[in-house]
């Protein structure tokens, strides 16, 4: 009752965002690709971010490592292959620079674990200032 209790909840909710994300694109004169790209993108992250913090802060960098890399993964392949086969998704030719930039942070990712198989904090300064600067070239592109 409980998993299909939960399962109703995420695809109410899933629809609720995805309606309001449209309603504030529209509203503020923002492409949907934008608002998917920001707003959606953190608010469907937030139980990763936590959970990521939480192993973190246990001391659990495996599982705060694989709970990104997994979650991506996953997000990608079944989340994206799912969608698609449902209903074909259109694509902005202009999505394919942010899948390359993608590729290019998820290799300084690996780069940065294999060395001294450690994320310190200066790496992670380095992500961080890497998504911000990615987040003000998408709001200037858009």
């Amino acid at each position: 009752m409980l998993t299909a209790g939960g399962l109703v909840a995420i695809v109410f909710g899933g629809s609720m965002v995805v309606d309001g994300a449209i309603e504030i694109a529209l509203a503020l004169g923002m492409s949907e690709t934008l608002v998917g790209l920001t707003i959606v993108a953190v608010g469907t992250s937030l139980p990763e971010i936590i959970t990521s913090i939480t192993a973190a802060l246990k001391n659990q960098g495996d599982i705060a490592f694989g709970n990104i890399v997994g979650s991506n993964i996953f997000n990608i392949l079944f989340v994206a292959g799912a969608s698609s086969v449902i209903a074909p998704l259109t694509i902005e030719s202009k999505l394919f620079f942010d899948g390359w930039v993608m590729v290019a942070l998820t290799v300084l990712l690996l780069i940065f674990s294999r060395t001294r198989f450690k994320i310190g904090r200066r790496e992670g300064a380095v992500m961080l200032a890497a998504y911000l600067a990615y987040l003000v070239y998408i709001i200037i592109r858009n």
